[in-house]
């Protein structure tokens, strides 16, 4: 089998970065009074895997939700590389925000392991923040293994005040409150371990999420840049065998996140709902942005039932 291994070029990314490579599905202006979340993730997966189930939900109510790939994604396989393999990516997340729901999937124009936390890059976090005039913020916590999840937390932590000063990216408009800045969930222990404020059954958008999943093959399916192409020749090759091997591969990671944080879903679910759960998505309240009641939390989660 031929590799082909070819590095974006300087004309390569001036076309990639057309519109910073987003596709629009239904773009809203604010103000028809829905909640507008936009989520922040490393590489052209990873808001897919860690909120695919809650952004589902917010998408069902009408809520505004919009994917951001701080990477192109352009190392992240085991075969292919640079400009294919980012726009090959790049395709996998419009489809599957499609099949989702949101309005909104976007990659930026960065080098997959290779984004900093510059003033440059806090700009532009800081821009697409004010411009999508966000109620909440998701992004990584920035502990992690991965430089590319770290740097994306950290650059998310920098703009989380800078949204609401006027003339900082004066070309923008600031959101009018600060809007809550949530973590997505990890198990890095070290200097502390995720600690969930917020837990929400995914129970009834599950199937829905694994539909979208399966329309990110290169990463769901073949495991990325830690694939091989023996690991690629053990899987199955038909539909329903695809299928079931992400439904064992994810129904397992959120199975293990309601029994971890099962306290949380009784909190917001009750005792019999919570304990019924069987696969949620969580998340940790960043201690900077806004700090939302217990009723804000409902307001801004709209799937829990009335305490």
């Amino acid at each position: 089998m031929i590799r082909t291994i070819t590095r974006s070029i300087p004309i390569t990314c001036i076309l990639f970065s057309i519109l910073a490579c987003t596709v629009a599905i239904a773009q809203t202006p604010p103000g028809d009074g829905k909640l507008r979340i936009i989520v922040f993730g490393a590489h052209p997966d990873d808001n897919e895997f860690r909120n695919g189930g809650v952004a589902a939900m917010w998408a069902a109510q009408g809520h505004h939700v919009k994917f951001v790939s701080t990477t192109n994604g352009d190392i992240g396989h085991y075969e292919i590389a640079g400009g294919p393999l980012a726009r090959l990516r790049l395709k996998e997340i419009q489809d599957c925000a499609k099949i989702l729901g949101i309005d909104e999937a976007t990659s930026l124009d960065i080098h997959d392991g290779e984004i900093m936390p510059t003033l440059e890059n806090r700009k532009i976090f800081a821009r697409l923040i004010r411009d999508w005039q966000a109620d909440i913020v998701i992004s990584h916590r920035p502990y992690d293994y991965h430089p590319d999840h770290r740097y994306t937390g950290v650059l998310v932590q920098d703009a989380s005040f800078m949204v609401r000063v006027p003339f900082f990216t004066p070309d923008t408009p600031p959101t009018p409150n600060n809007p809550v800045f949530l973590y997505n969930s990890d198990r890095f222990q070290k200097p502390y371990p995720f600690q969930a404020d917020i837990a929400v059954s995914i129970d009834a958008v599950f199937d829905q999420k694994m539909d979208a999943l399966m329309a990110i093959p290169s990463q769901s399916l073949y495991l990325g840049a830690v694939g091989s192409a023996e690991r690629t020749a053990q899987f199955p090759k038909d539909e329903a065998g695809k299928r079931a091997f992400l439904v064992q591969r994810f129904g397992s990671r959120h199975a293990q996140e309601s029994d971890r944080f099962r306290d949380v879903l009784i909190q917001y679910y009750g005792e019999a709902k919570g304990r019924a759960v069987q696969y949620a998505e969580t998340f940790e309240i960043c201690e900077y942005g806004r700090q939302p009641t217990d009723e804000e939390i409902r307001q801004l989660f709209p799937f829990f039932p009335k305490p």
